[in-house]
């Protein structure tokens, strides 16, 4: 069983910035994609970003230029740095995670763009 714990939503102004964490815990496993989606309210989940174990990243093109992902092994941790925020942005965002035991979510933090 793997455990997603995730920090770093909130509420910020346009033009602000963000930055999400997700650390992944529990017995032994091997991480492979690590990625960030969200859900705005009446609208389906959607790919944000995602990076793999070689370091390899792909991203939304409505996010492109002003989020970046990044991740740490050592710690089984995806980040997700958020720049030049707008209030399209506002969204539950959800950690994902594929695994050696399987694909994990977090259980998703809130993050809201508004003046």
């Amino acid at each position: 069983q793997v455990q997603l714990v995730e920090s770093g939503g909130g509420l910020v102004q346009p033009g602000g910035s963000l930055r999400l964490s997700c650390a992944a815990s529990g017995s032994s496993f091997s991480i492979y994609t690590m990625g960030w989606y969200r859900q705005a309210p009446g609208k389906q989940r959607e790919l944000v970003a995602r990076i793999t174990n070689v370091r390899s990243t792909n991203y939304a093109d409505s996010v492109k230029g002003r989020f970046t992902i990044s991740r740490d092994n050592a710690k089984n941790a995806v980040y997700l740095q958020m720049n030049s925020l707008k209030p399209e942005d506002t969204a539950v965002y959800y950690c994902n995670v594929e695994t050696s035991l399987g694909p994990y979510w977090g259980q998703g933090t809130q993050v809201t763009v508004s003046s």
